[in-house]
């Protein structure tokens, strides 16, 4: 027998399974800060739709209020950390795939990778949060969703590059809130460590959920090819000034409570696939 051989298996294995054990905590890290942050963001809109806060209903804003808490300093780098772990499940994915069908698939991998970067840049913001001592240097979203659309007009075809990626947001919102509708979801939890009660909660949470959220990101998107089209900068809009768009329709702010609702029972859904998604 050759013991060697025997031996660099078992050690591949035990590697394998290191490099599992790590990838989920940080996954479930991560789907946790996901869920504090949506939460947040979520009653923010809902104190705007009031007439209670004049605090932006965006990341910034979200990071503003956790920090008045009682050890605000301490959650907020956890927070950070949390995404951090985020972003380094996507990395993993991205290197050697996802679970699932077609999870070692090209556009799986590629998906991952877009994923990864957007997480570096959020674990990158709310760390920067933390180490400046609460004041946010980057500006609100808003604020930041002009700026980025200024700058991009500036190059050569900035215009038609604006107009896409805002086409590009638009769709990504229809396919998460459909996906979301499907309840394409379950592919990824672990039905039969739920309880039928514990599904019928999370499926409320999940089609409701994921149906604001994809209903705010294509907003988001009609707006920067507004700007595009009118050649207007200052026409796109960030996560707050979406959600507060919402309240200036012919409904009043109720469709914006129901949007709120919509991103706080979202943040719930994260915190469920942080306790049942399979990794």
């Amino acid at each position: 027998m050759d013991t060697s051989a025997l031996t660099w298996t078992g050690r591949f294995r035990a590697r394998r399974a290191a490099r599992g054990s790590v990838t989920e905590g940080a996954a479930r890290a991560g789907l946790a800060a996901r869920g504090v942050i949506y939460l947040l963001v979520g009653a923010l809109a809902l104190q705007i739709a009031f007439g209670d806060t004049s605090e932006q209903a965006d990341r910034g804003g979200a990071l503003a209020e956790l920090s008045q808490k009682p050890f605000g300093a301490v959650l907020l780098w956890a927070l950070g950390l949390g995404l951090v772990g985020m972003a380094l499940w996507r990395l993993s994915e991205a290197l050697f795939g996802s679970v699932g069908q077609d999870g070692r698939g090209a556009r799986k991998r590629l998906l991952a990778t877009v994923r990864f970067a957007f997480y570096v840049f959020v674990a990158y913001s709310v760390l920067s949060f933390a180490v400046s001592r609460n004041r946010s240097d980057g500006g609100s979203s808003d604020q930041q969703s002009r700026d980025a659309t200024a700058r991009a007009m500036e190059i050569p075809a900035g215009q038609w590059l604006v107009g896409a990626a805002g086409i590009a947001i638009v769709v990504a919102g229809g396919w998460i809130g459909v996906r979301a509708v499907l309840r394409k979801y379950h592919d990824k939890l672990r039905l039969g460590q739920m309880s039928r009660r514990t599904r019928q909660l999370v499926d409320i949470t999940g089609v409701a959920g994921g149906a604001a959220r994809g209903l705010v990101f294509a907003m988001a998107g009609v707006f920067a090819v507004r700007a595009a089209v009118d050649y207007e900068p200052d026409r796109a809009k960030g996560l707050d000034d979406t959600l507060r768009t919402f309240a200036e329709t012919p409904l009043g702010p109720w469709l914006l409570v129901c949007v709120a609702a919509g991103l706080v029972l979202f943040g719930v859904f994260s915190f469920a696939m942080a306790r049942w998604r399979r990794v």
